[in-house]
């Protein structure tokens, strides 16, 4: 939508600048206005199509949503309209994301005999991972504490760590190994050494940064301690509290 309205406005500009009768501004409002949910409903069934495959949502799906809510469009329109929203995206939308991460070692740890139910900790990963995205720098400031042992990681070392906030595999651990606590922490052993086999990703590093995550959501550290504990002590208090219950 960004994309077509600069389009719209550069045209008006061309429309100036060659003193050709421009579009009234009402008209070109009502224009955006008028794409905006037919584009939104692509963006919606393009992403059923990637991610659901064979449950996509259908056009007759969409023409009668549309119309419950006062529009009319043909199949023809519905068409153009995810065409734009390709094109406005050079057709690269088979992006990775946490999610897809998240989901895909959930769907191994079922095949594996998971003790802790996948269903719930599907829901709880949901949560987790809106919270890692909304409190991304504390988060992503802790784990560099934890893993560096120090509360004042120096600029070299903060370059250093860009490429761990880019790593969503170890973010999709982290945040399926913290699920895993809330839900039945006496469990969680048993699915971080899962979670390290399959990944090949170490057991500290899970554990610190599920500790990170654990921090910042129910609160590793409540409010009333004078002294914070530091952030790869805690891991480790983490790990060796859970492997006392194995």
């Amino acid at each position: 939508m960004v994309k077509q309205a600069e389009n719209i406005c550069r045209q008006a500009a061309i429309q100036l600048r060659d003193k050709t009768e421009p579009q009234n501004w009402r008209a070109l409002k009502e224009q955006l206005f008028n794409k905006f949910i037919l584009r939104l409903v692509s963006c919606v069934q393009l992403a059923s199509k990637l991610s659901f495959h064979y449950k996509i949502i259908s056009n007759v799906t969409v023409l009668n949503f549309l119309q419950a809510l006062g529009y009319l469009h043909t199949k023809e329109e519905l068409l153009e309209s995810e065409l734009d929203v390709l094109k406005s995206l050079n057709f690269q939308i088979n992006l990775p994301t946490p999610l897809a991460y998240v989901e895909m070692l959930l769907e191994v740890l079922g095949y594996n005999g998971c003790l802790v139910p996948v269903t719930r900790l599907h829901a709880t990963c949901l949560t987790l991972l809106d919270l890692v995205y909304l409190l991304h720098e504390p988060v992503y400031e802790s784990l560099l504490r934890a893993s560096i042992e120090n509360s004042t990681p120096s600029q070299l070392q903060g370059e250093k760590f860009v490429s761990v906030k880019e790593d969503f595999m170890l973010l999709a651990v982290g945040i399926i190994a913290a699920s895993a606590f809330i839900q039945n922490h006496e469990c969680w052993s048993q699915v971080v050494g899962h979670l390290q086999s399959i990944t090949g990703i170490a057991v500290e590093s899970i554990a610190e940064f599920s500790y990170a995550i654990l921090t910042h959501s129910v609160g590793a550290n409540t409010p009333g301690q004078q002294q914070r504990t530091p952030p790869h002590l805690g891991a480790r208090a983490l790990r060796a509290a859970t492997s006392s219950n194995t």
